[in-house]
Order: structure tokens, then sequence, then C-alpha cells
């Protein structure tokens, strides 16, 4: 698996310094995902360098780095724990307490007036509290990223940061919830127990089949938005790319042979959503024989891999297994989205040599483009669950809002998330 690496260097101020550092990244095989200069003085610059490095990779860099006449191997950087240094969220207050009487009316014993008005009628809540802008974020931690069964304090860092996204993009509340608990009827309790606390409920991270079980039975019993975000956050992003890829090769959707590699959470995820749109045949592997009897159910076709790649005129990859499709498998034309993260099926720039008409990874088809402005739009809506016609709202109008050279938007751009925001509140209160 491919992770950040931030190395830090010195180099003499003097032309070619720098290149001499990079040539010899670049003759270890690995790519710069950032640079940085971070101090001068002295005649001496000191750089930060992001590299995706794995357990693989020829760590001898640092040493040959260092016997460069011109460069020094300074050590590695703690920029990414810094970020997280004390947790990436906190809670403040929407005004200041900062006389009596404010103190009094936003706590005892103004309150009570508030909490009797919201007895007698609960609908309130939505209006006098922050219910209706917050977003309970849980995980039992059984598959979290790429990384897999790692339990749930250890992806506490990711609930924080899907928390501080929705601050970030859609102006909403998220609390990271953690669950030490894989029994999907204990998990189910759980979350009924607590839910009244919050608008809406993102499951994040929860393996399959499990998370199938828990998010129907939720979804049922809880007449609010409920979104299991590695299967429709997932969905939503990949229906988006396809939407601008399929119209720019002049193909359909519903005339596409689909197939989709890897059927667990996402992959199914994406095979439902697929399929309401109007796909008309879907294939798809998986080494688990219950996961392709899924499929099956749904209306799709099971194949073997090599068989799947010959008949398939979009491909989805979800599997969590680098480099899984052979570069010799691409046919000419093909869609292909390997939507692993941090290390897709195929590097997009290795499909495209190999004919495919279009190739993305995970970087760019991410669900963050997608669940800030779903929930958002939900609670606008006051929706009780989210449709299908909901997803696909938000996938249209994430199609709508991609520039010419990419299949979908920039994730940080405000925007595209309240464009996507006011798609879902439409489609919602339309009913749909």
């Amino acid at each position: 698996m491919k992770i950040p690496e931030i190395i830090v260097v010195e180099t003499i101020h003097r032309p070619g310094s720098l290149a001499s550092v990079l040539s010899i990244i670049a003759q270890h095989g690995l790519t710069i995902e950032h640079l940085q200069s971070i101090k001068r003085e002295q005649g001496r610059t000191t750089w930060e360098i992001t590299l995706e490095m794995d357990d693989f990779s020829d760590h001898s860099l640092y040493e040959k780095i260092d016997s460069l006449p011109n460069a020094r191997f300074a050590g590695k950087s703690d920029r990414v724990f810094n970020r997280h240094r004390g947790g990436k969220i906190k809670t403040v207050p929407k005004l200041p307490i900062n006389t009596l009487q404010i103190l009094r009316d936003v706590y005892t014993p103004g309150v009570a007036r508030v909490c009797l008005a919201i007895k007698d009628q609960p609908d309130l809540a939505y209006d006098y509290t922050s219910l209706g802008s917050t977003v309970a974020i849980i995980t039992n931690g059984t598959a979290i990223l790429g990384l897999g069964d790692i339990g749930a304090l250890a992806g506490l860092p990711v609930m924080e940061g899907k928390a501080a996204l929705f601050a970030s993009l859609a102006g909403l509340n998220g609390v990271p919830i953690l669950m030490d608990d894989k029994d999907p009827e204990k998990v189910i309790a759980a979350i009924m127990a607590i839910e009244k606390s919050f608008g809406a409920i993102q499951l994040e991270d929860f393996a399959a089949p499990g998370c199938f079980e828990i998010e129907r039975v939720l979804r049922e019993k809880i007449k609010k938005p409920v979104l299991h975000d590695d299967q429709h956050g997932t969905a939503v992003v990949a229906l988006a790319a396809l939407h601008s890829a399929t119209r720019r090769v002049g193909r359909t959707l519903e005339s596409s042979v689909v197939g989709q590699i890897g059927l667990g959470a996402a992959g199914l995820g994406i095979v439902r959503l697929l399929m309401a749109h109007g796909a008309k045949r879907v294939i798809g592997t998986d080494r688990q024989p219950s996961a392709c009897a899924r499929l099956e159910q749904m209306g799709g076709e099971a194949v073997e891999l090599e068989d799947l790649m010959k008949h398939a005129d979009i491909v989805l990859a979800t599997t969590g297994v680098k480099g899984l499709i052979k570069p010799e498998w691409v046919r000419e034309g093909q869609i292909i989205l390997a939507l692993s993260n941090p290390d897709p099926e195929i590097e997009p720039v290795l499909a495209i040599e190999q004919g495919a008409a279009f190739a993305a990874d995970g970087k760019g088809i991410n669900n963050v483009l997608a669940f800030p402005g779903l929930f958002k739009g939900a609670l606008q809506a006051r929706a009780t669950g989210f449709t299908d016609h909901m997803l696909m709202a938000a996938a249209h109008a994430l199609a709508e809002q991609a520039p010419a050279d990419n299949l979908v938007p920039d994730a940080l751009d405000l925007k595209v998330h309240e464009a996507v925001a006011d798609a879902v509140r439409r489609a919602a209160l339309a009913g749909e």
C-alpha cells in the first residue's frame, strides 16, 4: 500500500541542486505528490518532498541523496501528524456567551421554554436545535480505507476527517461515533438507541456483508436520512464520472456492458445504482462466491475476471488489490474507473496508453464529491430517507459541474457541493 512519506532535504542554493535530488527520486521509480520550499537561509534551501512509497520501495535513496555534493538528507517531516495533533475538529458556540442575560437565555432558566415547546411539537427541534444540521458519522472499523479491519479507534482520524469536510464543504456538524462491535444486531440496536441526537446517519467503513443488513434495517426503522457512504457515496461519484465519459465518447450507459470487479460494499452499491439508472447488462466478478451470488440476485451475471475485461465496455474496480488489471487486458475504447485507494487496480496513465478512452482512479473519483451535498440537501428537505432519485440527482449535478478536461469537478469547489445539495433537496421535495 502506498502511504505518503515526507522527506526533508537541504540543498545548496545554486542551479541543478534540486534537480540532482529529483533525479535520484526518479531513478527509484517514485512519484512526487508534493514539493515545497519551507526555509531558505545562508545559501541553503530546505525542502519538504512528499513521495508515494510502499513496503517494497527502495529506501536506499536517502543515502544516495545524502551522498550528493550539493544536497543533504535532513530526515522525515511530521507534517501529517502535526495536522492531526489534538484532533481535527472541535465544538464551538454559534453566538458569544458574554452576558448574564445570554447565559440565562441559552441555558437555564430560558432553555426550559424551548424544551417544553419541543415536547409538545417535536418538529420544532429542527428549528431550535442543531438537529437539522448534524450528522452522526459511525464506524466499527472493519473496513477502514484500504487498511481493512484495523478497529474503530484506529479509524477515528478518518471519521474526524469526514466531520471536518462536512463543516468546511457543506456547513454541517459531523459527530464521529466509534462502535466496538461487529455483530450487526448489536450495532443496529446501539444506533437505534442514540439516533434521536442526529438529523441523519452516515455509516462509514463497515465491512460487507454485515453492512448490507445494518443499513437495510436502519433505513426501515429510522425515518431520517441513513446512508452507507462506501456503497452509495461511491456509487454517486462513479455514476457522475460515467455520465461525463459516456457522453464524450458518444455512448450511453444503457447500451453499454458494465463490468464490476469486486462485489463488496462499494461494488454492489455501484451495481445497484447503475441498474436503477437503466444499465441493462451488468457482469461482475469477486473471489467470494457469496458476493457473486448477491450480484446474480440483483440481476447481474457473474463471470471470470479475464472474461469481464473481454466483454465490458465500462470497467469499474473496487477490490483494494494493487495492479489487479493487467495492461494487456485493456481493450481499445474502454472506460476504466479503478477506484481502490490508495493503490488502483491499474494506473490511469497505463490504461490510457493501452487504448482506454477514459481512465481514472479513486483519488479523482472520490466520495468527498458526494456526501457533503447529499446530506445537506436531504437535511434541508427534512427528508425521511434517501431515494435512488436523490442519489441520481446528485450524480447528474456533479456531471454538469465537470470541466471539459475532467470527468468530475474539483472537490474543493464550494459551488459544486451547493449544486449537489440543491439537486438533492429538489428531488426530495418532489417526492422522487
